[in-house]
């Protein structure tokens, strides 16, 4: 089906009947899915009322995958386009510190307040309608259609990784449903997380000159991280690097005596003209050289079992990734939202990461966000989403196939 202006004016006015027709259901089902909670990777019971309501909708083919996932396909063309969503979120803290329940919510001047509503279940309901949509109206044509519902928020990309690799599924387009406020995001810094692990002697607190205190000892190299941070590469679209400490612990055999052990673990974020191995070196550099043989670096790796039980052992490296602003996929999303909303924006970038840094990053896969909401209120106890987005986002994930077709064609 070409999508010339004729047909673009025939099939908008349809998609906005539909929409608004179902967007009492898709805000039930947003409702519902935020209520149940999935910290903590345990996306079981949210996966499955989302299976629910894919196979309520028509989906060829709805499954757990091994990793638990919940799955949904429609379509068996040639070409494979996947909706991206992480359907588990960050925990809640203390529950007396929230004004509202943090699962049910509040909606207040026609935003979701909530728990996961924002990071990132408010992509789901308009993705999971909006490929049922685009099968409704003829513009899945030569598609296959992957919804995955995943796990990301201790670890961007395994259980993308796990589906490509364990599923046999390589789609050749992502959509991102990390929030982007509605427009189209392209890119963003990665990330490398690190362990480093000092040792001392540990002795008694009333003789603790006989000791050699391993948190003393840490203390100078905090700081030389500390400073480095302003003067950290910065490229033009993604931005400047940054290092954090993020965690320090101490060993001793008790509270009274010398901490044979510290360890802080690192946030350092990547742009791009960084390599995994210079950043390693960099951070090598900051160890007073007096002490540097008492010093260990230890990447990390991500190997929690799942909510089945699987382990997929994944490096918390995650790279930088940019998708070229000309490119067809990129340029479909653009001309997606000028049809629709008559807006004519850039493609921008994420400050935070997101499963993009596999998609893309480590696979190549080409990758587009897209999804409602602000990301500076996620992981927040005032995280809220628009209503209103939630439902017009499904507007997007409907047309971009058929309009990403006719870059590629």
């Amino acid at each position: 089906m070409s999508m010339n202006e004729a047909s673009l004016q025939e099939i908008i006015p349809r998609l906005n009947q539909r929409v608004a027709e179902l967007s009492g259901d898709m805000i039930t089902f947003f409702r519902e899915i935020v209520a149940i909670p999935s910290m903590d990777s345990d996306i079981g019971p949210v996966g499955q009322r989302i299976g629910q309501e894919m196979t309520q909708l028509g989906f060829d083919r709805v499954y757990t995958d091994r990793y638990g996932s919940i799955v949904g396909k429609i379509g068996d063309g040639p070409r494979i386009l996947l909706y991206d969503s992480h359907i588990d979120t960050v925990g809640i803290g203390e529950r007396e510190a929230w004004q509202w329940d943090p699962f049910v919510g509040k909606v207040e001047d026609g935003n979701l307040y909530a728990r996961g509503a924002l990071d990132e279940k408010g992509s789901t309901p308009g993705m999971v309608y909006g490929m049922a949509l685009a099968r409704e109206l003829g513009l899945l044509d030569g598609y296959t259609l992957y919804y995955l519902g995943n796990i990301e928020e201790w670890c961007d990309g395994v259980g993308c990784n796990a589906f490509v690799e364990w599923e046999g599924v390589r789609p050749d387009f992502v959509v991102i449903g990390e929030p982007t406020n509605m427009q189209v995001y392209r890119g963003h810094k990665g990330r490398l997380e690190l362990e480093v692990r000092c040792r001392g002697v540990s002795a008694h607190a009333a003789s603790n000159y006989m000791g050699d205190n391993a948190i003393y000892k840490m203390m100078p190299f905090i700081r030389n991280l500390e400073a480095m941070d302003v003067n950290l590469p910065v490229d033009a679209f993604l931005g400047q690097g940054r290092i954090t400490v993020t965690r320090v612990e101490s060993v001793s055999p008790s509270d009274n005596a010398v901490p044979e052990a510290c360890s802080i673990f690192i946030d350092r974020r990547v742009t791009f003209g960084e390599t995994r191995e210079g950043i390693i070196e960099g951070i090598r550099a900051q160890i007073p050289e007096e002490t540097r043989e008492d010093f260990l670096i230890q990447e990390l790796v991500y190997d929690t079992p799942s909510h089945t039980g699987a382990v997929f052992v994944y490096n918390k490296f995650f790279p930088a990734w940019a998708v070229e602003e000309e490119h067809p996929l990129i340029q479909a999303g653009v001309e997606t939202v000028k049809q629709l909303w008559q807006k004519e924006m850039p493609a921008s970038k994420w400050d935070f990461s997101t499963n993009g840094n596999y998609w893309c990053g480590k696979a190549g896969i080409p990758c587009v966000g897209f999804a409602p909401g602000n990301e500076i209120y996620a992981h927040a106890m005032d995280e809220h989403v628009p209503l209103a987005d939630v439902v017009e986002a499904t507007k997007f994930y409907t047309l971009l196939p058929a309009i990403l077709r006719e870059q590629l064609d």
